[in-house]
């Protein structure tokens, strides 16, 4: 498996996340007939949130993924660095849609790390 490979896998893993979320996030609309907003359905407003976090973690961490695999990387150093960020956004939106504060906030610590472990490493990439 190449670097890029490797970057696309969690790129990919990601974007079905994003998928599934959103499908909740419909199905809850189509439900409580709210087309727009929340409509002050608490569910429709976790799953919203749920898809809107994701939403704004996941694409700038692909995109610094796709960047190491392009300096030509380890492809170890993306595996670690996706594996984690992505087991982050699996916990975290398993935790935010059943309210599961654990899930939750162990997703967002491994989030982080791997956000920060991605953009320390392009950092380094790129002034190496």
């Amino acid at each position: 498996m190449t670097a890029l490979s490797a970057a696309a896998l969690y790129a990919g893993i990601n974007i079905l996340l994003l998928f599934l979320l959103s499908i909740r996030v419909v199905g809850s609309r189509m439900r409580t007939k709210v087309s727009l907003g929340s409509g002050g359905d608490p569910d429709l407003e976790l799953r919203i949130r749920a898809h809107g976090n994701a939403a704004e973690y996941i694409p700038a961490s692909m995109l610094g993924l796709i960047v190491l695999a392009l300096l030509a990387v380890p492809v170890w150093a993306i595996h670690v660095l996706g594996g984690v960020f992505t087991l982050g956004r699996v916990l975290h939106a398993l935790g935010l849609s059943a309210t599961v504060l654990w899930a939750r906030q162990f997703g967002m610590v491994f989030s982080w790390l791997g956000m920060l472990g991605i953009g320390a490493f392009v950092v380094y990439a790129a002034l190496a």
